[in-house]
């Protein structure tokens, strides 16, 4: 049967009238507005200036018990360096009480016999490390074992390493992040967040407000439909997340530095996919709760929550439990975080793309449809 004109005509004059009303609500709500766009912009800025998983300015004491050129060139290695803040100290015993007293996180101890047993092929060199965060001890050995390395390597290409040592150097190089920046992938994860809350919190606050108000009470006398409803709800913030969405990729390109070396376009268009996905499921639990506070809660452990620990945001998955990564396979925010990540630091890479693009679309299709048949039964 053929669609009637003016029936068409009618709903998108009713969708029209509903826009305008919830952008006018928007904009006259100012805490719709602070989440929408100053939260961005300050997350952005405390999480892009304030958290870094980098590890310099090691506070380090190094114990040079041997005078001879080898030992000071490899203290000199510690001194220099830009990830330790290197104290020259006379004993074994004022570094104990430096480290007892959390003023080094590490000890470099180059042995009175160091130079006697370099020419020997068995130089060692001890180092200590402050081991109650077990990955920052393991980060702040690896700084230390590559000192030791560039040190060696240089020895090395002046001619003065021994033969016996039989070290090999070793070339290294990071592939997809050459700078070893944390923000090369903080900042795209941190994405992920802005645009859970601004699609999923304010969705529920909006919908669930309106129940508390007794608003949507006086839209059941009228023609319009709970989809017509559902779609004027979720227009105004959308715009509102891609604005979001446009706040970050500036910053994460001029204020971070962070490369898209991606298409811009598939960036956006896996972007908007998430927002339905994050707007659907704001709808859904505030049509379900019809109340302000649960809802705001539901929507923190549900959303906000899963996309901050198990998203790989934060935390490498393959580290977890086998049902912990189980559970980040139902999660959107897991899927998001691997497009954004390739697409901002690999580029475009269609094995990635593809399947995860095509994931986000059937549950951006499924909670959509969720959507509409729970707010169905409630509204109608």
């Amino acid at each position: 049967m053929m669609p009637n004109p003016s029936a068409t005509r009618a709903k998108l004059r009713r969708i029209a009238a509903l826009v305008r009303k919830e952008t006018s609500q928007l904009f006259r709500d100012s805490s719709s507005i602070a989440i929408g766009v100053a939260m961005p912009i300050a997350l952005i800025l405390v999480f892009g200036y304030a958290l870094s998983l980098d590890v310099k300015h090691v506070p380090a004491a190094v114990v040079l018990e041997d005078s001879s050129p080898a030992a000071v060139e490899l203290a000199a290695g510690f001194t220099l360096s830009p990830y330790f803040d290197a104290h020259l100290v006379a004993s074994m015993a004022r570094a104990r009480e430096l480290m007892l007293a959390r003023v080094v996180d590490g000890i470099v101890r180059i042995r009175p016999d160091f130079s006697r047993d370099l020419n020997r092929g068995a130089g060692a060199v001890q180092f200590l490390v402050y081991g109650t965060d077990a990955n920052r001890a393991r980060i702040i050995q690896g700084y230390a074992q590559n000192a030791v390395d560039q040190w060696t390597r240089r020895r090395s290409a002046e001619g003065q390493a021994s033969a016996r040592t039989g070290r090999i150097a070793v070339q290294s190089r990071l592939w997809f992040n050459a700078a070893n920046d944390s923000h090369y992938f903080l900042v795209p994860g941190l994405i992920v967040l802005i645009m859970t809350i601004i699609g999923a919190l304010l969705t529920a606050l909006v919908m669930a407000r309106e129940w508390e108000r007794g608003t949507l009470e006086a839209l059941f006398v009228t023609p319009v439909r709970a989809g017509e409803i559902l779609l004027s709800k979720m227009i105004p913030y959308f715009a509102l997340g891609m604005v979001g969405l446009g706040l970050c990729i500036l910053a994460a390109r001029f204020l971070f530095h962070v490369p898209i070396r991606g298409s811009v376009a598939i960036l956006v268009g896996v972007s908007m996919l998430y927002l339905l996905i994050a707007l659907a499921v704001g709808l859904l639990i505030s049509s379900l709760t019809k109340n302000q506070f649960v809802a705001s809660m539901a929507t923190l452990l549900i959303t906000f929550l899963p996309a901050l620990f198990l998203s790989g945001f934060l935390f490498d998955l393959h580290s977890t439990p086998a049902a912990i990564r189980a559970l980040s396979y139902v999660l959107p925010a897991s899927y998001y975080v691997s497009l954004l990540q390739t697409i901002f630091l690999a580029g475009d890479v269609w094995s990635v793309i593809l399947p995860d693009t095509a994931v986000l679309a059937g549950m951006a299709a499924v909670l959509l449809g969720l959507t509409r048949v729970v707010a169905t039964k409630r509204l109608a």
